[in-house]
């Protein structure tokens, strides 16, 4: 136990080199953590930075990501305050996604707060989406992120364990729902890992005194149709006003059904149909724009006054079909090289997903940039990956020359 506090204590004060440090999270991947280490590191990380204390009874959901356009978030909290309970999310920015949670509210209201502000936002309306980052919750965690996982493009298991409990202790969370979404091109391939992986969120939850449940979602292909900061929240207040996709309407309600059943408010099993009633009803919608303009944003920004990146491309079908395959990383990849989520502007448009009928020349996606150099680099690779497959057409040309 006292090593971890070392090593965390270490990395706060800077005294680790960027190669220390890239030790320290590589090694995590190769040689697999015990939970009680995993616990250490996680009370470690929580304990060397701040703590907020809301005197409440705290409610939390929280997706380890891997699936691009996953932005339940911005719909889940509204939905649980609408619903009277305590919801103050701390959020991640992106490591490996075009778009995390707190980059993608950045574009609706103000996310870097003060731990008083946030304390503040939360009491006053029910709820926050904020940037953990700012808060000096778990610092360690944001120099680990910042230094290491971002740049290599990693996370490991125990360390995303730690990242999240260590934040959900810091502001005292009592109820937890983690978002597991399984698919190809996810951080889980499949159903056996997610179980294995929500065992040990359980049992680090049991130890810390959180009590967790885990959600097993579809991600085999994006959530909704938008990808990138903007047209992510551009999207969320669509649905928030009884539009939008329905794979987003239907994964929100379905994650904030289990905060409303773990809170006594709906009994098991019902918790969905509350949530959408509190969607439906339009009192989401109403709590989301308390939380804006508490946050600093302005309350009546409407989906279409957020700006897209002004260069932008169309990728068609090249035969008639149907959609088979619509790639998690190829859609992750293009939105990042067009300047997601840095360029919030920047991102990804689906006009097709799995089992959508096409013709030859229908648009399939549409790439935005704020950079009309990076928009090119996102056509290119876009051309090579070949993120979604319509059923017949020709995928590569063997020998190429």
């Amino acid at each position: 136990k006292e090593h971890f506090y070392e090593i965390v204590k270490d990395t706060i004060l800077g005294r680790l080199s960027d190669v220390e440090l890239t030790s320290f999270i590589v090694a995590q991947m190769y040689r697999k953590m015990e939970i009680e280490d995993i616990e250490n590191l996680t009370r470690a990380m929580a304990d060397l930075g701040e703590k907020i204390s809301f005197n409440r009874t705290v409610y939390e959901k929280h997706s380890i990501g891997g699936v691009p356009g996953n932005k339940v978030s911005l719909l889940i909290v509204p939905i649980v305050a609408a619903a009277g309970l305590l919801i103050p999310k701390t959020s991640s920015r992106s490591i490996t996604s075009p778009s995390g949670t707190a980059d993608t509210m950045e574009v609706l209201a103000p996310v870097e707060l003060s731990p008083q502000e946030f304390k503040e936002v939360a009491l006053k309306v029910g709820g926050a989406i904020v940037w953990g980052g700012k808060l000096g919750l778990s610092p360690a965690d944001d120099l680990f992120i910042s230094r290491v996982e971002h740049p290599l493009s990693i996370d490991p298991v125990s360390q995303l364990l730690a990242s999240v409990m260590s934040k959900k202790l810091a502001v005292g969370v009592n109820y937890l729902v983690v978002d597991l979404p399984v698919g190809k091109g996810t951080k889980l391939s499949n159903e056996e890992e997610a179980r294995e992986l929500a065992s040990k969120f359980i049992e680090l939850g049991r130890r810390l005194g959180i009590h967790t449940v885990c959600g097993v979602t579809y991600g085999d292909q994006p959530v909704g149709h938008a990808v990138g900061p903007a047209l992510e929240a551009r999207e969320a207040l669509e649905a928030l006003e009884g539009g939008g996709p329905t794979s987003l309407r239907e994964k929100a309600t379905a994650l904030a059904g289990l905060l409303l059943e773990a809170s006594g408010l709906a009994a098991r099993g019902q918790g969905k149909d509350l949530a959408m009633s509190l969607l439906s009803s339009g009192k989401a919608l109403q709590k989301m724009r308390e939380i804006i303009e508490a946050q600093g944003g302005d309350p009546n920004i409407k989906p279409e006054d957020i700006k897209l990146g002004e260069h932008r491309a169309s990728i068609t079908s090249p035969a008639d079909g149907y959609v088979v395959e619509v790639s998690n990383y190829a859609i992750k990849e293009i939105a990042r090289t067009a300047g997601a989520p840095t360029d919030k502007g920047a991102g990804v448009l689906l006009y097709a997903k799995r089992g959508y009928s096409v013709r030859k020349g229908d648009k399939l996606l549409e790439i935005f940039s704020e950079h009309a150099y990076k928009l090119t680099e996102a056509i290119s690779l876009a051309q090579r990956l070949k993120p979604i497959t319509v059923e017949g057409m020709l995928l590569h040309r063997i020998p190429e020359d």
